[in-house]
């Protein structure tokens, strides 16, 4: 019985994200009372967002990737690992013997923690399991201890979760997501290192007067300023960085202005979709907790709907192939997540309150760090995709989940073979935790005073 439920749940998972969110979700929303067309609507709603999301990476993943190649050789780069990104990544994590067994982990933990009153977040996005899946594989793949394998889930949800909660005020006070939270992936579990680069720059005098938005852009250039404007400087800059001819760069320039008008429009087909959903939630938990705070935890690809966001992102493309030269020893090649680095400083964005010059500061530190720990785990990544046959020879590097603290530090715990990257990168988060937790308090407290006036 068992295996064939294991067997459904690969199979609806082999569909990718845009099919198992909708039928999820759907399912989900019936089981919480919604009238079926109702609900079926709003899965479809979604598909359509990750649809029209998973159509953008990929044109900026055919656009953007032979200019990031193009740049690359062009200034010398020597970094023979390529990041595979989370569209590599997440296949190679599914095909794991974890896999089928970490969904209904994660849920009970979820389930667990909700009953215990250790977290507010009822978390409801099935597919990103997958970056908790990942620790445990990675583990497992590692140690050769299954037990393991499940535990590094278990202790990724914990962790998962209870970010959920830390960042469930900057979802309302930045994001305007009332109620929704982002508990998964890179965004995330990045956004700790954010709260401590804002608590530095407050206690420097004149870097903490900065305040640079692209409101306070466009009131100082104007038009230059607009998101549909930055999006085709940054793409034609990108190009031109990579040695295109004005053929060649100004198209380029177009499509990442498209970036920059339609990703908002899409993200608001995923919200539309779950507007229904996070509503029946929401009153059942009233319902049946009283008065109790919930939050719904979501794929971090809401986030993406914010200029300021995407203005970033698109500003990190050429700035990760500059850091990655300069991390001491580093031999990945940032290539397959160029395209989604708005989700490794999406939540940072939020802890700046949209200022793009602490976003830059900030963004910088959590590549330096990603990039670092995924050049670490080259070995443990190449070994879990040889054990998932997901390849045969070639080193196999990804920044996404691949250069994941979490999983490093935990799968380090259990193998101790870096010590002394275990201790450094052990101390720092644990500190970025430390300014996180107060960060989201101060944050919360504002929301209660503006709420009072």
């Amino acid at each position: 019985m068992l295996g064939v439920f294991g067997d459904i749940i690969q199979y609806i998972i082999d569909m990718g994200a845009s099919v198992m969110l909708p039928i999820v979700i759907a399912i989900i929303s019936i089981c919480l009372g919604i009238k079926i067309g109702k609900a079926i609507r709003a899965g479809l709603m979604i598909g359509v967002g990750f649809v029209g999301l998973s159509l953008i990476v990929d044109m900026m993943n055919a656009q953007l990737g032979p200019a990031a190649q193009a740049m690359s050789q062009r200034f010398g780069l020597t970094l023979s690992v390529v990041d595979i990104g989370w569209p590599g990544a997440s296949p190679i994590t599914w095909a794991s013997n974890i896999a089928t067994v970490a969904i209904p982990v994660a849920i009970l933990v979820n389930v667990v923690m909700l009953l215990l009153k250790w977290t507010k977040t009822v978390n409801i996005d099935i597919w990103n399991i997958w970056h908790m899946t990942f620790t445990g594989a990675i583990a497992y793949a590692v140690t050769g201890q299954f037990w393991i394998g499940i535990l590094g889930v278990i202790v990724h949800a914990m962790i998962a979760y209870k970010l959920g909660d830390l960042w469930a005020p900057l979802m309302q006070d930045y994001f305007e997501l009332d109620g929704l939270t982002v508990p998964h992936g890179t965004a995330a579990y990045m956004g700790p290192i954010a709260c401590v680069v804002d608590a530095i720059i407050e206690k420097i005098p004149g870097l903490r007067d900065i305040d640079l938005t692209a409101d306070t852009l466009q009131d100082k250039v104007g038009v230059l300023a607009e998101p549909i404007v930055i999006g085709g400087i940054l793409g034609a800059g990108i190009g031109f960085l990579a040695g295109y001819d004005v053929k060649a760069a100004l198209p380029l320039g177009i499509k990442m202005s498209a970036v920059m008008v339609l990703m908002p429009k899409i993200v608001k087909c995923i919200m539309d979709g779950l507007m229904p959903l996070t509503e029946q939630a929401k009153s059942l938990l009233t319902k049946h907790f009283g008065n109790s705070e919930f939050f719904i935890g979501m794929d971090p690809a809401i986030l993406l709907g914010d200029p300021q966001v995407v203005t970033v992102g698109l500003i990190f493309i050429p700035l990760t192939l500059l850091i990655a030269v300069l991390v001491p020893g580093n031999r990945v090649l940032p290539f397959g997540d160029l395209a989604t680095i708005g989700f490794f400083i999406a939540i940072a964005v939020a802890v700046h309150k949209g200022n793009l010059f602490r976003s830059l500061i900030s963004g910088t530190a959590i590549m330096t760090m990603t990039i670092w720990i995924a050049n670490q785990t080259i070995p443990w990544m190449t070994a879990l995709a040889t054990s998932t046959g997901s390849t045969s020879s070639g080193l196999v590097a990804a920044l996404d989940q691949g250069g994941s603290p979490i999983t490093y530090i935990f799968t380090q715990i259990c193998t101790l073979q870096n010590v002394t990257g275990l201790v450094v990168i052990a101390v720092i988060y644990a500190i970025c935790w430390i300014f996180t937790i107060r960060c989201s308090k101060k944050r919360a407290q504002q929301l209660t005073d503006y709420e009072e006036e």
